[in-house]
């Protein structure tokens, strides 16, 4: 099973991707060789480092009768590739 699941594009992964820093959402279980061996065989790049983050779900209150509900964890990786490399995933089309 692939760990990655899927990019995160926001503002901030935006101007780190122009830096060679490249982050997704991944599989709670997943370890760093995991996740290096994934990334290098899907987008046939060579890693330089891995940083790992969890990002715990918070509970909001939504609803007409106000429930509470929690947002899931998720986890986090940002990858550095070696200097040249890119992932096309990344770039803005202009």
């Amino acid at each position: 099973m692939n760990p990655i699941y899927k990019p995160l594009i926001t503002e901030k992964t935006m101007s780190e991707a122009e830096k060679g820093k490249y982050s997704f959402v991944v599989a709670q279980s997943a370890g760093k060789k995991v996740i290096r061996r994934a990334i290098e065989s899907n987008f046939s790049v060579n890693v330089v480092s891995i940083m790992t983050t969890v990002s715990k779900g918070k509970r909001k209150r939504v609803g007409r009768n106000r429930q509470k509900v929690s947002a899931s964890t998720i986890k986090k990786a940002v990858v550095e590739l070696k200097s040249g490399q890119k992932i096309s995933l990344f770039e803005l089309g202009a």
